[in-house]
């Protein structure tokens, strides 16, 4: 029953809105002062991240496969993302038997040799690692990240690497020491030069024939933390792996990461696309990232996190004859294709993939080739034949995130062809020296819940949201500070 006006109760709600406004006040001016001061002791940098996707048809790859064009090696990233799917058969007995890991031993050799290759020459090509652009990262902290990795291996995958100290520690002799000339530093300034160029898997997780591998180069990897991963079956059954995703989260510096890599359910027939976005719902709804223990703050679900990059055989078509997509594909109006594009409609407002961002697509669509063919398949038998489309998708969200290319490459040793998208994004750093600067600004905050005691000073220094402290994790703080606020406590 409705309560009339000028009742009791009607001031009474407006006294409790004005009260909830009254207590918030003072959240917002705290929430307000903390973000000027993060911005003291945060520097925000970029780095390249190259995406990849690309469905294998289920073939094991030969150990000399050449992928540098699907990984766009001309321009080294700092990250590489890469999915594959399909890459063991989608049978019954792939499915739910032992999983069999050959392919993914084969893909990361291959992985593995493409990325640390020698740096081109400049003259020919541009290292990225090598970029003096203020926006990069400053090369006195690659300086300080090598004289640490050089004493002491960072990852256990050193491939016997030569360090610097080999050389003294193989011969203790005058003629050894006399020897490093200049000859040597040339010689020990290219091998620093490879160093930087030197990549280390992060994570690699296989889900029947979904697989997604990140690498990382080795002066980044001692900067990221709370990786963790979570796999979505939503295929035979709805639970089985032969279709879903693996998202992985990461912490970059202090900037939270999120990939995620899926295959989605297939099929050209009208309808068809509302199993994808079915799909997509169960993985948004179903993906979560256990939480660390004694971390406050690290995202548990896809959305939140502050940059994210969805890749994979999302298995959109073209509402489209097969006839007229030829026909549109013969005069490479891409325009054209894509305004029947499903996917197209689903990054819509209210739709499936609401928000989310991809680059225009200047390329042919991706599925389905002849195997070992740039031919597109024939429809010789209408039963067997598909119509061409833009299978293969690299999807982004989030603010901070700048597309610099998006393309395919023409690999054919699939009846898919890979597509890779390369971005810019912005992570942001903590910087010790500006934060000690920053500290001595809130020494008079400090001071005054030194007296409310131990309980009061630490749990609401550390868990108010928007608090100075709070945005800052324990074990980073100044050894200083650390010891002045346990020892007042």
């Amino acid at each position: 029953m409705a309560t009339p006006p000028g009742s009791p109760r009607t001031p009474r709600m407006a006294d409790d809105h004005q009260d909830g406004q009254t207590r918030a006040a003072p959240y917002r001016l705290r929430r307000q002062k903390s973000e000027i001061l993060r911005a003291q002791y945060i520097d925000v940098r970029e780095l390249r991240i190259c995406a990849g996707t690309w469905n294998v048809g289920s073939i094991c790859p030969p150990r000399d496969l050449d992928v540098q064009e699907w990984l766009d090696a001309d321009e080294p990233a700092d990250i590489y993302v890469l999915g594959f799917q399909e890459i063991i058969p989608l049978e019954v007995g792939y499915m739910i038997g032992t999983e069999d890991t050959r392919p993914v031993a084969a893909w990361e050799h291959i992985i593995h040799e493409t990325l640390n290759k020698e740096c081109p020459d400049k003259s020919k090509s541009k290292c990225h690692s090598n970029s003096a652009s203020p926006t990069r990262f400053n090369p006195s902290d690659y300086a300080l990240v090598m004289e640490n990795e050089l004493l002491s291996e960072s990852s256990n995958d050193s491939d016997g690497e030569l360090h610097l100290l080999d050389c003294a520690k193989s011969s203790t002799s005058a003629h050894c020491l006399q020897s490093l000339d200049l000859a040597c530093d040339v010689s020990i300034d290219n091998r620093v030069k490879r160093e930087r160029l030197q990549y280390v898997r992060l994570i690699s997780k296989q889900m029947v024939g979904v697989f997604l591998s990140v690498w990382v180069r080795r002066s980044l990897h001692k900067h990221i933390q709370n990786v963790r991963v979570s796999n979505v079956g939503v295929g035979t059954r709805g639970f089985i792996g032969n279709k879903g995703s693996i998202s992985v989260s990461m912490t970059i510096h202090e900037t939270h990461f999120c990939f995620v890599c899926c295959h989605l359910a297939a099929g050209e027939k009208i309808g068809d696309e509302l199993k994808r976005n079915g799909n997509v719902e169960e993985i948004h709804r179903r993906t979560v990232f256990d939480k660390p223990a004694h971390i406050v703050g690290v995202p548990q679900r896809i959305h939140d996190h502050e940059r994210i990059i969805w890749l994979g055989d999302l298995n959109y078509r073209l509402n489209l004859s097969y006839e007229r997509t030829h026909e549109l594909i013969s005069k490479q109006d891409w325009d054209g294709l894509f305004e029947k594009d499903q996917l197209k409609k689903e990054l819509g407002k209210g739709c499936t993939f609401d928000g989310w961002v991809e680059g225009a697509i200047s390329f042919p669509p991706t599925y389905k080739y002849e195997f070992n063919s740039e031919k597109y398949v024939s429809d010789v038998t209408k039963s067997g034949r598909r119509t061409p489309a833009w299978c293969d998708r690299i999807l982004s969200y989030g603010k901070g995130t700048r597309l610099l290319s998006y393309k395919r490459a023409e690999l054919t040793f699939s009846d898919h062809r890979p597509v890779t998208a390369v971005y810019m994004a912005d992570v942001e750093v903590f910087v010790h020296r500006k934060f000690q600067r920053a500290l001595t600004f809130t020494n008079t905050e400090v001071d005054n819940r030194l007296l409310l005691g131990k309980e009061a000073l630490l749990e609401p220094l550390n868990s108010e949201p928007g608090n100075f402290l709070a945005q800052v994790p324990y074990k980073v703080m100044p050894m200083r500070c650390q010891c002045q606020i346990l020892e007042s406590a």
